[in-house]
């Protein structure tokens, strides 16, 4: 099996600093590529410069130059936790830009698999020095469903914040329920309103609704799960059980 899986920045950073949850996601992955392919979308590069360079992250200039001065510290950050293990893991920058291009696709595809193919595991970061669009959409979501598309994954895995799609907004309703398998996404939700619970994120669940829209057509499927508590991933994926997230069952599932 070969696994996208992408963390947000809430999920790596706390109170303005990395969070010792890098540490779980690190071990997670390790275990999960013994068997198993995986690539890393990660977020936080913007998080990662704010913690040595205090600016005004309204800015969009601000944050491009927060993220140059982030991406080496959080792949410093990453490759330290890796090498625990033995696991020798790379640095990819993309935009979804990137994939608009036949001739740059196919590169990276290429280069993908000769990575995978000597049990590397890619980290691919969003390329915000040199592109505004994941800065503005999506804590790099839609990023990660492209990656998932053109990198032929069998699954899309987000660890966020959110853990899970429900039927009413859980923040304003006690008694909403979570839905652990959507094959057909509510119009409607894609109007909810985003309100990222980290200020350095800018996704929302529209934006993870919007990656589920883009995959699940093309017959990938797309999980949503907690990244602060990483037992009903490893649950689903390791195990074979789905306790608690949202599964997007893509077509050729039906």
């Amino acid at each position: 099996m070969r696994y996208v899986i992408k963390v947000g920045t809430a999920t790596l950073y706390q109170n303005e600093k990395l969070s010792n949850r890098i540490d779980s996601l690190v071990e997670f992955l390790v275990e999960l590529n013994k068997k198993n392919e995986v690539i890393l979308v990660s977020s936080g590069a913007v998080g990662a410069g704010y913690t040595k360079l205090k600016l005004d992250k309204s800015n969009i200039s601000n944050k491009q130059a927060l993220a140059s001065i982030g991406q080496p510290l959080l792949m410093k950050e990453y490759k330290i936790r890796f090498e625990k293990y033995n696991q020798i893991v790379s640095q990819v920058l993309l935009t979804a830009n990137d994939f608009d291009s036949r001739k740059r696709t196919e590169n990276a595809k290429n280069m993908i698999e000769v990575l995978l193919s000597n049990n590397v595991i890619p980290i691919i970061n969003e390329n915000d020095a040199v592109s505004i669009q994941e800065l503005l959409f999506g804590d790099n979501d839609q990023l990660s469903a492209y990656t998932a598309y053109y990198f032929n994954a069998n699954i899309l895995v987000i660890l966020s914040d959110i853990d899970g799609l429900y039927d009413s907004n859980p923040k304003e309703n006690p008694n909403a329920k979570l839905l652990k398998i959507v094959e057909k996404i509510n119009p409607e939700l894609m109007n909810t309103p985003c309100n990222p619970n980290d200020k350095f994120a800018t996704g929302g669940i529209v934006t993870k609704l919007k990656s589920a829209e883009f995959l699940m057509p093309r017959g990938i499927d797309m999980f949503l799960a907690s990244g602060f508590n990483l037992d009903d991933i490893k649950s689903f994926l390791i195990d074979g059980i789905h306790k608690k997230g949202t599964l997007f069952k893509g077509k050729k599932w039906k």
